[in-house]
């Protein structure tokens, strides 16, 4: 059976995943269209590009020279900043309208400037580039990783060459129907980026607009190159990850609505099915005994706060919409997992992979006792047209 496959955000958690693809490559299933969201926007994009199982899950095994796994690069260390950085920057500005009475002003000029170096340099770049670039850490390593798994031969030996490839290039090339979510925080609204909506926006800036969670990674600018978003132009706009809006947008590829289908395309698969990372449920004894001790600043009450109030404000919307159409969600276990946990261990990794699986396994024998029961049209009707009206409304500016 065909599947159009939704993925969800949620960082590191991701990996549980390639356990559910490796289910449903088991069962012979196969895909249609590709929607994703954050972590769920780097699987949508390798699956729709045609990454076989073993491909994920040797990308997931890479480790550097010291044996540190490949993922933990992704938080890396701010780019050098240039002098047109430092001169145009919100900093100085800020540096230059504080007034120390009794300081000359050559004096002061020649504090700001020290100060502005030292903000530039070693640790204090992080402090620099949350201020001026809206993340602590850089994700240059992670695009450099993402091209090379978009160029990397296929295991017959043909080159894929996709990573330098505009959405329109790669549905193109690949006949997919790859569709990513971001956030416009300029414009407040949520972008939906394919090659309908953003054709000459390259897919590997695609998939890290949607990844960039807001604060950690350094937003994204939209650059004049990629050109207009459904006629508008958006250069000079700042993206993030779209999970700030909607992290799981399952109403895109239920509703026939025809603004929706204009950027979505109508769907051609037997069904929808969307991969939902539960961390409610458990993933195991082996992930329960290497567990990562809870300890730094995350663990505060003060920052536990923080993240329930934001959790609240973005994940009302897909809490409403995961129970309208529960039928078309398969949740994957992660309890115990972090977003940022990039570092996890071969064995709390395979893990999370394994129950992946076992849960997409437990979904599809569940619909088939259903099946035999035989559909409930009304129930289904129902949450079509409810998909209608939830899509059209998360679609308007």
């Amino acid at each position: 059976m065909q599947y159009d496959l939704v993925f969800e955000g949620g960082g590191a958690k991701g990996m549980v995943f390639v356990g559910a693809l490796r289910e449903m490559e088991r069962r012979g299933h196969t895909y249609g269209r590709f929607l994703g969201t954050s972590a769920g926007a780097i699987m949508a994009t390798f699956a729709a590009a045609g990454l076989t199982m073993q491909e994920m899950l040797d990308a997931l095994n890479e480790k550097d020279d010291q044996g540190v796994p490949v993922f933990k690069q992704f938080l890396g260390r701010p780019r050098p900043f240039t002098r047109q950085d430092i001169q145009s920057s919100v900093t100085r500005q800020a540096l230059q309208a504080i007034d120390l009475p009794g300081v000359p002003d050559n004096v002061e000029a020649y504090i700001d400037r020290i100060v502005l170096y030292l903000m530039t340099r070693d640790e204090f770049a992080h402090v620099f580039s949350f201020v001026e670039r809206g993340g602590w850490y850089s994700a240059d390593t992670f695009v450099q990783w993402a091209q090379a798994k978009l160029d990397q031969a296929t295991p017959g030996g043909r080159r894929r060459e996709l990573s330098r490839q505009t959405f329109a290039e790669f549905h193109r090339a690949t006949g997919r129907e790859l569709s990513l979510v971001a956030a416009d925080t300029t414009d407040s609204r949520m972008l939906v980026l394919n090659h309908r909506t953003a054709p000459l926006v390259p897919v590997v800036w695609g998939m890290r607009m949607s990844m960039s969670l807001p604060l950690l990674w350094q937003e994204v600018v939209w650059q004049p190159e990629w050109g207009d978003y459904m006629g508008r132009p958006l250069a000079g706009h700042r993206v993030v990850d779209g999970g700030l809006l909607s992290n799981f947008p399952i109403e895109l590829f239920l509703s026939s609505d025809p603004h929706v289908t204009a950027l979505m395309g109508h769907r051609t698969s037997q069904g929808v099915l969307g991969l939902l990372i539960d961390e409610s449920l458990p993933v195991g004894e082996v992930a329960e005994r290497n567990a990562p001790a809870d300890g730094g600043l995350a663990s505060l009450p003060p920052a536990q706060r923080i993240k329930g109030l934001v959790d609240t404000a973005t994940q009302a919307h897909d809490k409403m919409v995961i129970d309208a159409f529960e039928q078309f969600v398969c949740r994957l276990p992660a309890r115990g997992y972090q977003t940022t946990e990039f570092d996890m261990t071969d064995a709390r990794r395979d893990a999370l992979i394994a129950a992946g699986q076992q849960a997409l396994d437990a979904y599809f024998r569940l619909q088939e006792t259903e099946g035999m029961k035989g559909p409930d049209v009304f129930a289904m009707e129902r949450a079509l047209r409810r998909a209608d009206k939830t899509a059209v409304k998360i679609l308007q500016p």
